[in-house]
């Protein structure tokens, strides 16, 4: 591919980027228009605090989520895996979607 045709397409990719971003930025803007017209600058305020609570929300059940999986699922197959090679004679990699499979099954019924 040449020099040339590839600016060429980064300039098309560029220009449907920002179509999109301006076509989305203006739902939002209208959104915030309407919102500023019917509640006014404190109803706004309140529409930005709501939208952080909603999103603090849910980056902590994504955090919690994180943590309970790597609590519950990726350390105990590990270390059950390191385990089972020293008893059976099968290897890790043998082992290690067993394991995963049962500390799967544990933190699902955990909740």
């Amino acid at each position: 591919m040449s020099e040339v045709a590839l600016i060429t397409q980064l300039r098309n990719l560029s220009e449907k980027l920002s179509d999109w971003i301006e076509e989305y930025l203006g739902v939002l803007g209208s959104i915030k228009e309407i919102i500023v017209e019917h509640f006014g600058q404190n109803g706004l305020i309140a529409t930005y605090i709501v939208l952080a609570v909603l999103i603090l929300v849910i980056v902590w059940r994504l955090a919690k989520i994180t943590f309970a999986t790597i609590k519950y699922l990726v350390i105990p197959a590990i270390v059950l895996a390191v385990l089972g090679t020293f008893v059976s004679p099968y290897s890790f990699f043998l082992l290690l979607p067993v394991t995963v499979t049962a500390c799967s099954l544990v933190l699902l019924f955990k909740g």
